[in-house]
């Protein structure tokens, strides 16, 4: 063996021990996987080809020269998932706590520039304690770098951020800007100050967790789309997840074989209540329409008065939004319009369908919305919606009111085909709000108010209170039984399948940010 093969075995064998057993027997006593071990996790077993492993930061102030590890913090390579070329960083905890140096950020830099330029999914499994102090602007300058690789790849190639331990201060920015986040209860978190700074300039008192931990940012902030329990659970979800998309803005997701069957589905007919103003959940309409058991549902937590996901419909990958009666009456608010928006825009970047599931009474009312830019946010989706040239199609499964209509892909904002189940009420507002306005006088000069407002109410109800109407002006393609959704959106979007927009010649819009 030459002098050069046994130093390199040498360095391989000391850059795979990362910051050494000690250290790494820590990130195991804190439930954690080390950065290898979930990199080795994540990909198909033998395919991970690690680049620059015998990185070493180039730091000599405060005494680092005297402390260097090979790999400098961070795993970096390629490999595949399920068969898929992916690029992947994990971030070394046990080494300088995962800390980004200038040669750490420029590791992860690499493999970002080799995903764009194959036009694969970039993969970061985020473990870090932040900007290595000991190099200053350096430092903080590798974080720009990434942050401007995050830009230049948005909509053009899928980006998954999994927080799987700290993610605090600039480091935030990268995950935030990528197209999914995803954390582990209890040993993650993300924060931009923590909480000793928020206690010296705030005066409140808050622990990692509550400050920033999985449950506050996927219930609270949305800044997460997934939690899991623990290491191996977000990697299965990260492995799920890419099954729904493609590789790239310019391919499409891969469509898993299918057998068409019997495609009524019965269980459909008695879903929405006979009263209007009783909730049900919208889930079990999605569970009737889709493949069985496809639906992977992001932000479950946070705004749940509006559900988006993906599934698969005769195998094919789509995007589902709807609304959930079951919470909030299925009103758009400003979270729910959020959601509903960066989740559109998403699918539309990657050229996944979507379905618009409808039982919308409405915007929420409130001095809260109002203040908090219900106006602002709700043209978000509108915008969203508006914008998306993908294949859309629309179901009406109960209720369709006032802007909520408008923006809920109806047909004037350019939805494919529109269908309504008989159960569809589509009109400005609801029969006694209507009404209260319409009939005002006749109500206040008669005998007896509360029956004539009855009367009114029932005579706009048989008015307005159905589908037929929007269906007569062409705005509802088709009214169609429950039983037969499934039936008729596989044969739609398999119509739709080749769709094409001629945009019109521009940089890009303004949305409503």
């Amino acid at each position: 063996m030459s002098e050069n093969t046994r130093k390199l075995q040498e360095k391989i064998s000391e850059a795979l021990k990362g910051g050494g057993e000690k250290r790494i027997a820590k990130q195991h006593e804190k439930k954690k996987l080390t950065a290898r071990e979930r990199v080795d996790y994540l990909l198909d077993e033998g395919s991970f080809e690690e680049i620059g492993i015998l990185v070493t930061h180039r730091t000599t102030d405060f005494g680092m020269e005297d402390q260097k590890y090979y790999g400098d913090g961070v795993v970096t390579g390629y490999g595949t998932i399920n068969g898929r070329l992916v690029y992947v960083f994990a971030q070394d905890f046990t080494v300088f706590g995962g800390s980004l140096s200038e040669t750490h950020a420029e590791k992860i830099c690499k493999v970002m520039d080799h995903a764009m330029k194959v036009g694969a999914p970039i993969i970061g499994l985020n473990d870090s304690g932040g900007a290595r102090i000991q190099e200053g602007v350096r430092s903080l300058g590798g974080y720009a770098d990434i942050f401007y690789r995050n830009v230049q790849a948005s909509g053009v190639i899928p980006q998954i951020s999994a927080i799987m331990g700290p993610c605090a201060g600039g480091a935030v920015y990268s995950p935030a800007m990528t197209d999914f986040t995803l954390m582990v209860q209890d040993t993650s978190y993300m924060f931009v100050t923590g909480p000793n700074v928020v206690k010296t300039v705030t005066n409140e008192s808050v622990t990692s967790e509550e400050l920033g931990g999985a449950s506050t940012h996927s219930t609270k902030s949305g800044v997460t789309h997934r939690t899991a329990a623990n290491d191996l659970t977000c990697l299965e979800d990260i492995k799920t997840l890419l099954s729904y998309l493609p590789q790239n803005n310019k391919e499409t997701t891969d469509k898993l074989e299918y057998k068409l069957e019997d495609e009524m589905r019965e269980e459909l007919e008695s879903i929405v209540p006979d009263s209007s103003s009783k909730p049900y959940d919208m889930h079990e309409v999605i569970k009737g329409i889709i493949d069985k058991e496809s639906f992977f549902e992001i932000h479950k937590d946070y705004a749940d008065n509006i559900i988006v996901g993906f599934a698969r419909l005769g195998g094919r990958s789509i995007g589902i939004v709807a609304n959930q009666p079951m919470s909030l009456a299925g009103v758009l608010d400003v979270n729910s319009s959020k959601k509903a928006a960066r989740f559109t825009r998403f699918c539309d970047c990657f050229n996944i369908p979507l379905l618009v599931l409808v039982d919308v009474p409405g915007f929420l009312p409130g001095t809260d919305q109002e203040w908090n830019g219900i106006i602002l946010h709700g043209a978000k989706l509108l915008y969203a919606l508006s914008e998306a040239t993908v294949p859309r199609v629309t179901v009406i499964t109960r209720k369709a009111y006032g802007g909520a209509y408008d923006v809920m892909n109806s047909k004037h904002i350019g939805a494919d085909l529109n269908f309504a189940w008989p159960t569809a009420e589509i009109a400005v507002m609801g029969a006694k709000g209507a009404s209260e306005i319409i009939f005002r006088k006749e109500i206040q000069e008669a005998d007896d108010p509360e029956v004539k407002l009855s009367e009114k109410e029932a005579e706009y109800a048989a008015k307005f209170a159905n589908p037929f109407k929007a269906a007569q002006r062409g705005f509802i393609d088709e009214v169609i039984m429950p039983k037969e959704t499934r039936r008729k959106l596989l044969k739609a979007f398999s119509m739709l399948e080749n769709k094409e927009v001629l945009r019109i010649d521009r940089k890009h819009g303004n949305i409503p940010l």
